[in-house]
């Protein structure tokens, strides 16, 4: 028993973030569970316990348990909603870090599960259609979360291929419209709820993709929460600047100096720059062709490399 727990422990250390993400998905999955079944043998209901981690449709419950916004997204009402969600999340999420970096994913997991919970909370409130069912409504599960991983990756790669077990081959641009028309269609239908947070986690995607392609970087202060959280020591301030070392001499000298370092500077040869976007470009291109199992090692790596920049 000890080896198959510490062998899961250097498998959640050695994974990537969406490895890690699907264990943590499992873990609290697992532990609710057992204690789920603990207690029904004393005829005990842990039902009431865990809408206090549930994300609530009614605003006035949602006041009351605010940290479910981010709970709910850990939670799943059965083996077969996990399973999906945490397939999904591990194709896709694989996907995504072929074009951006584990730290988007980190944020971006977070941030689509947030968007999906505020459209699902809004729209059981200005509805009238839903109104009626707010205050006894609770919504669990990763999916908003990973179909904002879904839009954002279609964004980026719209016309990347991927393979479905019915419908063959597709541009990834179809499959994201697909799956959100889907939701659209059935957005009253038995669980919309979870449909119109698959909705709002898209949209969260998407705009994610989108601002980062202008320089704005939507996940950067969930990051940095999580980063302060996980070890606080690194945002602490600078306890003061170390001293100058001052070099006396001739102004000339000085001078002379400055020139050389700006002349340094201005003849840095900028063309290493352009061969290696280019050599990016001409991975991606093989990677349509091929898929990214046909990628060289150290293709891997300049592509991991330059996605982490």
């Amino acid at each position: 028993m000890a080896t198959i727990i510490n062998d899961l422990k250097e498998t959640f250390r050695r994974g990537e973030i969406h490895i890690r993400l699907i264990f943590i998905n499992a873990a609290v999955f697992l532990l609710f569970t057992l204690v789920q079944v603990v207690l029904m043998l004393f005829n005990v209901s842990i039902s009431h316990w865990l809408q206090w981690l549930e994300m609530p449709a009614s605003v006035t419950n949602f006041l009351q348990q605010p940290w479910s916004i981010l709970t709910y997204m850990f939670m799943h009402g059965g083996v077969i909603h996990l399973l999906f969600n945490m397939l999904w999340l591990y194709w896709f999420g694989q996907l995504f870090l072929y074009f951006f970096s584990a730290k988007h994913l980190r944020g971006l997991y977070l941030w689509g599960g947030i968007c999906g919970a505020l459209l699902y909370l809004l729209a059981f409130n200005i509805f009238p259609y839903f109104i009626p069912y707010a205050e006894y409504t609770y919504m669990v599960g990763a999916s908003a979360s990973v179909l904002a991983i879904v839009a954002a990756v279609a964004y980026r790669e719209p016309n990347y291929r991927v393979n479905l077990l019915l419908l063959g081959s597709m541009p990834l641009k179809y499959f994201a419209l697909l799956v959100i028309g889907a939701d659209m269609l059935f957005v009253t239908g038995e669980n919309a709820g979870g449909h119109i947070a698959h909705l709002g986690g898209a949209l969260g995607g998407l705009l994610f993709a989108y601002l980062l392609h202008k320089g704005t970087d939507l996940t950067r202060y969930i990051n940095n929460v999580i980063d302060f959280c996980m070890n606080p020591s690194i945002f602490k301030p600078n306890p003061g600047k170390p001293k100058m070392k001052v070099n006396y001499g001739s102004k000339a000298q000085k001078s002379a100096d400055t020139t050389t370092k700006k002349q340094q500077k201005a003849e840095e040869p900028k063309s290493q720059d352009v061969s290696q976007q280019e050599r990016i470009n001409k991975i991606r291109e093989k990677i349509k062709q091929s898929g990214y199992q046909g990628l060289t090692e150290e293709e891997k790596r300049e592509l991991f490399n330059a996605s982490i920049r």
